[in-house]
């Protein structure tokens, strides 16, 4: 049994009527009736109840239909899940995070607008530190990680900066260097003292 046999069923089953089934498939009717008694033959019993205008199912062909919707369903939908994968819309990612990134909202922007341009991809995602994540990476266990520099084991991937973030001291108004400009740094700059 071939799954075109299952689509022309379904078609002439559903339209009741071989010529319609025929213009909806895009074949001509003779070679549609054709195939539907081979299907009949294989099966060993009639599905169909052939009409002067139309057709009717048989009890067999009523069972068979709802069955056979199932398994042309299934098709469909096995042929876009590999569709999908294939052209990267469909499947899962694996996302691993450093814990001192895990809160930066510009990653919290970049998960949701690929969740709302991939709503088929399945995120899987954990955190780790990042000499594990570097690990996972190599041994194909992550797809992508989300971690903080410098790390000496990342010259082995492709990075892309995805947020800088501006590193502050924090020091009490009485300490020795609380104005003093930090190296680095615009040394007209100095923050206002609390």
């Amino acid at each position: 049994m071939e799954l075109r046999h299952l689509r022309y069923f379904v078609a002439v089953a559903e339209t009741l009527h071989f010529t319609r089934a025929a213009e909806i498939l895009g074949i001509s009717q003779p070679p549609l009736s054709q195939q539907i008694l081979r299907l009949e033959q294989e099966i060993g019993t009639p599905l169909l109840k052939r009409l002067t205008r139309g057709v009717e199912l048989t009890e067999a062909g009523e069972a068979f239909l709802a069955d056979a919707r199932q398994i042309v369903q299934l098709a469909d939908q096995a042929l876009e899940n590999a569709r999908g994968i294939a052209r990267g819309i469909s499947g899962q990612l694996s996302l691993g995070f450093a814990s001192s990134v895990a809160f930066n909202p510009r990653i919290f922007t970049l998960i949701r607008q690929f969740k709302e341009r991939y709503p088929a991809m399945e995120l899987l995602t954990r955190e780790e530190n990042m000499s594990l994540l570097m690990q996972d990476l190599q041994e194909g266990l992550l797809d992508a990680a989300f971690i903080r520099l410098p790390c000496e084991s990342s010259k082995a991937f492709n990075l892309r900066v995805i947020s800088t973030e501006k590193m502050l001291i924090a020091l009490p108004r009485c300490h020795p260097l609380s104005g003093t400009p930090t190296r680095g740094t615009n040394p007209h700059w100095r923050e206002k003292p609390w």
